[in-house]
């Protein structure tokens, strides 16, 4: 347990600091400066959180030096800066500024749980060094006995011969392995992506010496209870909607399975032969393992999942020995860390999106919450988000291919929604939001058609090689109702999945499936659309395409800078009078802006963009101008910027960096 200091010398401050402390380790509260350095001399601090005036202090700053986290806290935030940037840039030094703000205390707080999980880490850094410094106290013994076998030699003797022999092959496997093992340790504690986590396998298989292997999750929902899921299944990212084969339900008689309820490892030196070998083994497998090692994934007293290899490589028959049971079972505590530290359990590990239990959850929670608060403006929308011929993509570039699409596509579609929208991964190429503060279906659909067209104008690796020369999106909204007395209904998970069904039955149609249905060719649809499902009775069918078809589109071309979606204003000038318009997104090429009016092609302007608290002039050319909707009054118009100096693109990008600052924060 990591031991903390806090010097303060207000009992307020020390009390408001003692108290986002208390629960990550041992708290010492000092009110002075001489009980702060009594401290100092007699306890070996962790973390240490000093008021910025005192840490200059000479009787203290030199005993700060030993400690590895350094804290300096103080109400002014620029202060703090000014103080933290004094100490050696080799220094672990932030600062926590004392506002009482909410948002202060929420960063405040996930500041210090951070700085408890570095120390925790840090100490298992140590124990590792401590762990080598033995192993290489080992190693020099060997060294001694192979230098006394050298007079041994001397003799002719045959048998220490050998020994000899043993004993270099043995020290040099040793080596190889504490380089290989530290070398793994590294890009463990290094991982704050899960890709990095993912792509250790091949150095597991080295280190033990396997053929393949497979890395489950736990995970429960309401059909199946408690089960099993491969993220790796034997060393390729399982990606596909027919998982359902490859999972091992709980309380099936299964390798995987018993590891994750007993706790306990597995080494079968003949597994097919073991009354445990489930089908997924038999028929799923390139072939039959010959023999079998697992281990449970452990955080604390929680299992998490389960890490199998299979097949030794070396030496035919032997089988795992011991040594690669120990050595599994180490490797399986720290990933177990790793991926807790970045909570795979709630998150999908390819996209980095919520998985679909966790996206319920949250959107439960968000919906009482705003219930409770009476913060309910507008209506709230599901949309079904679909990849349009993600098959043809995958078949013609590979899974691996595949695999960074996805990938790629989650970064997209989280840049594309509000701050105060929700997003998980559905399952394969299925992503499904959840939209807030909707008037109505229609202003759903167009929040919808502004992620269709993010996606649209992306560009992506081999998207020229698709069907219609791009990788496109197809989407379907559904409105959730509400009660007669105008709030919403309380939400639950089986209403949110009833929803997602109609949000699904909308995708269907603007995929073109109910054209292939009534026996059309399914390729002659559109696609790259939104859809939406409509419950009046009186409607001729029970969904509608809201936007327009194929030949009602502008081609447009695609940005060659990033966009960042930002509802700001836009003043010009137009017929002697100033108006003013909505930048719905802005890059450093140009911008998007929603007008009343349309604007001929080539139209010059001259404008002012609000960027934060500034209103800065700009000069753009219109390069196209389109009704938002058949139902909108609308015009979405793009504006690519002439003649921008130096000083135009660092407004610009300070304004983008200000975007992404708030989006850290508020999250």
């Amino acid at each position: 347990m990591p031991k903390i200091l806090v010097f303060a010398r207000t009992a307020e401050d020390r009390e408001f600091l003692y108290d986002a402390c208390r629960k990550l380790g041992l708290v010492y509260a000092a009110a002075d400066a001489d009980k702060a350095a009594a401290l100092l001399s007699a306890v070996p601090f962790s973390i240490a959180l000093i008021e910025a005036e005192e840490a200059a202090r000479p009787q203290l700053r030199d005993k700060l030096e030993a400690v590895p986290l350094l804290f300096l806290t103080g109400p002014d935030e620029a202060g703090l800066r000014s103080a933290a940037q004094a100490f050696p840039s080799g220094r672990q030094v932030d600062i926590l500024p004392l506002t009482r703000h909410p948002l202060d205390r929420s960063r405040l707080e996930h500041k210090l749980k951070s700085a408890a999980a570095y120390v925790r880490l840090r100490e298992e850094v140590d124990s590792l060094s401590s762990a080598k410094a033995d192993t290489e106290g080992r190693l020099k013994q060997v060294c001694a006995e192979i230098r006394s076998l050298n007079h041994a030699l001397a003799g002719g003797l045959i048998k220490e011969l050998e020994k000899r022999i043993a004993l270099q092959q043995r020290y040099v496997r040793s080596e190889q392995l504490k380089r290989r093992f530290e070398e793994l340790l590294r890009k463990l504690y290094g991982a704050d992506d899960v890709s990095v986590l993912l792509d250790i396998g091949a150095d597991i298989k080295a280190l033990i010496g396997a053929r393949a292997m497979s890395l489950y999750i736990l995970e429960e929902n309401d059909s199946l209870g408690r089960f099993l899921k491969p993220l790796i299944w034997e060393d390729a990212y399982l990606v596909h909607a027919d998982f359902s084969r490859h999972i091992a339900l709980w309380a099936a008689p299964d390798f995987a399975a018993h590891v994750a309820r007993t706790g306990e490892d597995l080494r079968l030196f003949e597994p097919m032969r073991d009354e445990r070998a489930s089908d997924r083994y038999r028929e799923l497998l390139k072939s039959p393992p010959v023999n079998l090692l697992a281990a449970p994934l452990q955080h604390g007293a929680k299992i998490i999942g389960v890490l199998e290899v299979y097949d030794k490589a070396e030496g035919a028959g032997a089988g795992f020995t011991e040594e690669d049971r120990q050595i599994l079972r180490g490797l399986s505590e720290h990933i177990a860390l790793a991926m807790t530290k970045l909570n795979l359990i709630q998150y999908d590990a390819l996209t980095g999106l919520l998985r679909p239990d966790a996206f319920f959850e949250k959107v439960v929670q968000k919906v009482e919450t705003l219930s409770k608060r009476r913060q309910e403006t507008g209506s709230f929308a599901l949309v079904m988000g679909d990849v349009d011929w993600f098959k043809t993509y995958n078949d013609r570039h590979g899974h691996e291919a595949g695999n960074r699409l996805l990938h790629d596509l989650g970064a997209v579609l989280r840049t594309s929604i509000r701050d105060q929208d929700l997003l998980c991964r559905y399952g394969g190429e299925e992503f499904l939001f959840f939209l807030t503060g909707v008037a109505n279906i229609e202003e759903a659909t167009l929040l919808t058609e502004r992620i269709r067209k993010a996606v649209e104008e992306h560009v992506f690796e081999f998207e020229e090689y698709q069907p219609r020369h791009d990788l496109t999106m197809s989407f379907g909204a559904t409105l959730v109702p509400k009660e007669r007395s105008g709030s919403v209904a309380i939400l639950t998970r089986a209403s949110l999945k009833m929803f997602a069904q109609e949000a699904d039955l909308a995708l269907a149609e603007a995929k073109g499936k109910k054209l292939a249905a009534l026996g059309g060719d399914p390729g002659a649809a559109y696609k790259n659309r939104v859809c939406a499902y409509v419950r009046e009775k009186a409607a001729v069918v029970s969904k509608t395409s809201i936007l327009g078809k194929p030949g009602e589109r502008v081609f447009m071309e695609k940005r060659t800078h990033q966009r960042y979606p930002a509802s700001t204003l836009c003043i010009f000038r137009e017929n002697g009078s100033h108006r003013v318009a909505t930048a719905i997104d802005l890059s450093l090429g140009g911008a998007r802006i929603s007008v009343e009016t349309p604007f001929p092609l080539a139209r010059v302007l001259d404008l002012f963009l609000v960027l934060g608290n500034r209103a800065s002039p700009f000069q753009a050319e219109v390069v196209y101008c389109r009704e938002a909707s058949p139902l909108s009054a609308f015009f979405y118009t793009g504006l690519k910027f002439r003649g921008l100096t130096a000083e135009d693109h660092r407004l610009l990008e300070d304004y983008f960096l200000s975007l992404g600052r708030k989006n850290v924060l508020e999250s």
